[in-house]
């Protein structure tokens, strides 16, 4: 028996080891985040940590204000093609946005999708006081739905997530309306997973990173502020079987969607350790918690760590470097038991699959040539006036119809084309570059056209004032702020 000490002295130090990293581990990840994976069809709860723990939404707010305006479609209360006009209010919202002067109308379809992708604040309230004639008439009947639901945590006060007192929720209740999405709403499902939408000449990726780049993922919304840290309702179906992931509090973008997909891939894997764990039951049981929700602000806003004052305009990579924390020991341990998988980080930092962007418009639905040129128009308005030598200086440079970030993602993008036409209002694909998401000033200039001036001689001064040859190229889109 001797000669077996040595084995079990190693495989005892294997096991203080495991057990060491866990309890290093798990507190760490149930301090920082609200982590909670059910099964889309039954609500079966297969991992739970904080999921009722009280938490401000941000922006995953616009789940709901998505739910409540598609029922209210689905009841013939109003249509996808029914004109709502720009207040002063939704006007006046914070970023992100898209920006546009009150009286602009644009459709429900327009608004939804702008709302779901680039997270435009100003559209939630456009959705809002068109269904229910005011923020709080609309933020209303939010509370009335969450309670039919059975998201007894949850409680609104704007259709935006813009930091409110009372705006709060839990893991527990966005899974409830994960759900529900899924199950009342399957012929409008396609607005909480398109890729990317292009107004005009900009076109902006969703900021749900999985859409795209993580195997079968087909939904739902994403949200920022500080008090909250990054949040994410993600799902995803692998083999008929759907799973919804909710990551609340987590330290970057890219940091939520590693988690989401960690969470996913344990939950359509497994581990062959499930009779380790016991039942959770179904997500509706789970047990809410008594507690103010915590306040990350400091965290995730502090003068080290510059952030975005609301949303998801700056999106940062966790600054520890390692998006994967907690996640390291559970997959040693479990790497025997389970085929080898890409590692989420790198799966997510990959670009999305290619497809074309959705356009989006103001104004009324259009199709064909009308929606061409609508797309167009949208597209003149963005190209501000010159202004002196910046703009002259602007000019010269080929690169300079953009700001960088937009030059990165789009390389000079230009109207839409009649491929991007047939999109409009069918069920979208994935996105065909990554966009930039940081929004500029609207088309504050959108009444404005370029002024010709007269062009720069190439070699000698002319010994007459020339007439103008050309007129100079109007220079980009203000650079977005922060």
């Amino acid at each position: 028996m001797h000669f077996l000490r040595p084995l079990l002295r190693a495989s005892s130090l294997n096991w203080i080891f495991l057990a060491t990293a866990l309890a290093v581990v798990t507190p760490r990840a149930a301090h920082a985040e609200a982590l909670l994976v059910v099964e889309a069809d039954t609500g079966k709860v297969l991992q739970a940590d904080n999921a009722t723990m009280p938490w401000y939404p941000a922006s995953v707010t616009k789940i709901m204000t998505a739910y409540v305006t598609l029922k209210a479609v689905k009841e013939g209360r109003l249509s996808l093609d029914t004109l709502l006009t720009v207040s002063p209010v939704a006007a006046s919202q914070s970023p992100s946005k898209m920006g546009f002067r009150p009286g602009i109308q644009v459709t429900v379809d327009n608004a939804l999708k702008m709302m779901m992708v680039k997270s435009a604040n100003d559209m939630a309230v456009v959705l809002a006081e068109g269904v229910g004639g005011s923020v709080d008439g609309f933020s209303a009947m939010m509370n009335q739905t969450a309670q039919k639901l059975g998201m007894t945590q949850t409680s609104y006060v704007n259709p935006n997530g813009l930091p409110a007192d009372g705006q709060i929720t839990s893991a527990r209740d966005l899974a409830i309306l994960a759900r529900a999405v899924i199950r009342d709403l399957p012929e409008y499902e396609y607005f909480m997973h398109i890729p990317s939408i292009r107004y005009g000449r900009r076109v902006t990726q969703n900021f749900n990173k999985l859409i795209g780049r993580y195997p079968g993922a087909d939904g739902f919304k994403t949200g920022f502020i500080c008090a909250s840290g990054y949040n994410l309702v993600a799902s995803a179906t692998r083999n008929g079987k759907r799973l919804i992931a909710v990551v609340l509090g987590a330290s970057s973008g890219q940091a939520r969607a590693v988690r989401a997909a960690q969470l996913l891939e344990r939950g359509f894997g497994g581990n062959g350790l499930g009779w380790l764990k016991p039942a959770l039951g179904t997500v509706d049981n789970l047990v809410p918690i008594d507690a103010t929700p915590p306040n990350l602000r400091e965290e995730m806003c502090n003068g080290k760590r510059k952030r975005p004052a609301t949303d998801e305009d700056a999106d940062v990579v966790a600054t520890n470097g390692n998006a994967s924390t907690g996640e390291t020991a559970v997959t040693f341990f479990t790497a025997g038991l389970q085929p080898p998988m890409a590692k989420p980080s790198e799966m997510l930092a990959a670009a999305a699959e290619p497809s074309e962007p959705v356009p989006v418009y103001t104004g009324p639905t259009k199709t064909g040539t009308a929606l061409i040129a609508a797309v167009a128009a949208d597209a003149e308005q963005q190209t501000p006036a010159k202004r002196g030598k910046k703009s002259k200086m602007a000019a010269k440079k080929p690169a300079a119809a953009a700001p960088k970030t937009e030059a990165k993602a789009e390389a000079g993008a230009k109207p839409a084309k009649p491929a991007a036409v047939r999109h409009a209002s069918a069920r979208p694909e994935a996105a065909a570059k990554p966009a930039a998401s940081a929004e500029k000033k609207p088309a504050a200039s959108a009444d404005r056209k370029p002024a010709a001036k007269p062009a720069a001689a190439a070699d000698k001064p002319a010994p007459k004032p020339a007439k103008p040859k050309a007129a100079a190229k109007p220079k980009g889109e203000n650079k977005p702020a922060g």
